[in-house]
């Protein structure tokens, strides 16, 4: 088990209160304490390898969160990893993982939207669902999960969409790929793309920043990106991808310096469609499927880490974001 803080180690001093706590406080050691039923499933060694809120999540504990997970399943005795994480950043994580951890071996995310000390936490169950998971024969191959809710979710799909409840957290284009209920773990189907290859996690990564479309959006914050030498822009825009004209134009002068661009959409769900053919004029710019715009920028900092040339390759780009 890999902690890395968030509301699952959040405390409060007011167990009524579920929005005003302190994330991160309290130990991985503490959580398992917490939940003596554990025990009767799996063997868990632990390491604390963050204190964090996720919101301040950083490249490099990402980097050092995909070594960790690396080492762990290297060795011969561990079935499987579960990691806890805080939920404001998860989904962004999750895609990382999905790209950068490619085995047999399951990985698990699990959180909560409930402090520790909150009257009815979420935390305790989906931590014992969480090891449920990563111990089950069913989870090898699968790629890696989210485990929330007794909802098991594909790490590539998952999103949060509510800022509080404890269902905050769905797959908008295929649902969960299965479900815990007390002992009985069962998958219903498997993922729908799942990496041929690992992605190597970059020493340096690139500077990937996201841009909004909406009414009459000036040129200022694209132009000052692409002035400050940004590598990518993701585009978070309207329905099927849609951008305003002005902003279109900005960002075709962005992409003819060399900036790549993506559109993905601001509505939560749904495919970008893809026009032909994809290349950077007159709005068109490459699709991001149906990747949100936060996991649409993860892939791009590691297409662009990974090669470079793609910013002036946008068919090539592309292929990346439809096989991925």
């Amino acid at each position: 088990m890999l902690a890395t803080g968030g509301t699952i180690a959040g405390s409060s001093s007011n167990p009524a209160s579920s929005a005003k706590y302190q994330a991160a406080t309290v130990p991985v050691t503490a959580l398992l304490d917490a939940v003596p039923a554990l025990g009767a499933v799996a063997r868990i060694e632990a390491e604390q390898l963050a204190q964090v809120d996720s919101k301040d999540m950083s490249f490099a504990l990402w980097s050092r969160l995909v070594e960790r997970v690396a080492f762990w399943s290297a060795q011969p005795d561990v079935s499987g990893i579960v990691i806890t994480h805080g939920t404001d950043t998860l989904e962004e994580t999750a895609m990382l993982l999905h790209l950068a951890c490619v085995g047999t071996v399951p990985v698990v995310l699990t959180a909560a939207m409930r402090p520790s000390t909150s009257l009815s936490a979420d935390g305790p169950l989906n931590l014992l669902d969480a090891v449920r998971v990563a111990a089950d024969a069913g989870a090898t191959a699968k790629g890696v999960l989210l485990v929330i809710n007794q909802e098991i979710h594909a790490g590539r799909d998952v999103m949060k969409a509510h800022t509080s409840a404890v269902n905050a957290f769905v797959s908008p284009v295929s649902g969960p790929i299965g479900f815990v209920q007390d002992n009985l773990v069962r998958f219903v189907r498997t993922p729908s793309r799942l990496p041929a290859k690992a992605w190597p996690v970059p020493g340096a990564w690139p500077q990937v920043e996201i841009v909004a479309s909406y009414a009459e959006p000036g040129r200022i914050v694209v132009d000052a990106l692409a002035q400050a030498g940004v590598s990518g822009l993701v585009v978070a825009a309207a329905g099927n991808g849609s951008v305003h004209q002005s902003l279109v134009e900005a960002l075709t002068d962005a992409a003819g310096a060399g900036v790549a661009v993506v559109r993905s959409s601001r509505t939560g769900a749904g495919h970008v469609a893809i026009p032909a053919p994809p290349r950077p004029a007159a709005g068109v710019f490459v699709s991001a499927g149906d990747l949100n715009p936060y996991k649409a920028r993860v892939l791009l900092a590691l297409a662009l880490a990974a090669e470079p040339g793609l910013a002036k390759d946008p068919a090539a780009l592309q292929a990346l974001f439809t096989e991925n």
